[in-house]
């Protein structure tokens, strides 16, 4: 493997500027950097996730969207390095229609919350969606495979099934929208 870091601090950032996988210098907010940060967000806000109370079934997906996560990061700060497939986003419609399949279909929309680990879940998949919104916007600028959005837009989707199961597993269900609550004039 690698070189492991054994200094934290290089210094070589304190220009605004941050090395790529393949050792060129970008500046920090330039639209690959914003989108492999982002993507490294949601890593962290799955993990919030995971410090939850959740089921064997749900820990084991998450985990494993979160090396699936981390590879994505690593191709989207190695320019033409391509480390997820469409194997891994044929898995996420598979898990995501396994979890779907026990779940009553939605008539209405639903509020984020339903419990801590549900509400978590919720916030992860407004991140991805930010991270999806990122390598979109990056892909305009540069090359960009095109399983990198697909990857995102399809774990949006599932995190949002799992925040569904997350909400009813910890007894509190889901907060139901409530589109006629205000009179209409």
């Amino acid at each position: 493997m690698g070189n492991r870091l054994s200094k934290i601090y290089t210094r070589t950032g304190d220009d605004g500027t941050t090395g790529l996988g393949d050792g060129t210098r970008v500046a920090k907010d330039s639209a690959r950097v914003a989108a492999y940060g982002t993507v490294d967000e949601l890593n962290s806000a799955i993990g919030s996730v995971l410090a939850c109370e959740v089921s064997a079934p749900v820990r084991e997906v998450l985990t494993q969207v979160q090396h699936d996560l981390f590879d994505l990061g690593g191709e989207l700060c190695i320019p033409g390095m391509a480390m997820v497939h469409a194997a891994d986003i044929v898995r996420l419609e598979h898990t995501l229609d396994t979890f779907n399949d026990d779940l009553p279909t939605l008539k209405e929309f639903i509020l984020p919350g339903g419990g801590m680990a549900a509400a978590q879940c919720h916030l992860a998949r407004t991140i991805c969606r930010r991270a999806e919104r990122k390598v979109i916007t990056l892909t305009r600028q540069e090359t960009v495979r095109a399983e990198a959005v697909h990857y995102l837009n399809r774990l949006s989707d599932l995190l949002f099934v799992i925040a569904r199961v997350l909400a009813r597993e910890s007894g509190h269900g889901e907060v139901l929208w409530q589109h006629e609550r205000r009179k209409r004039d």
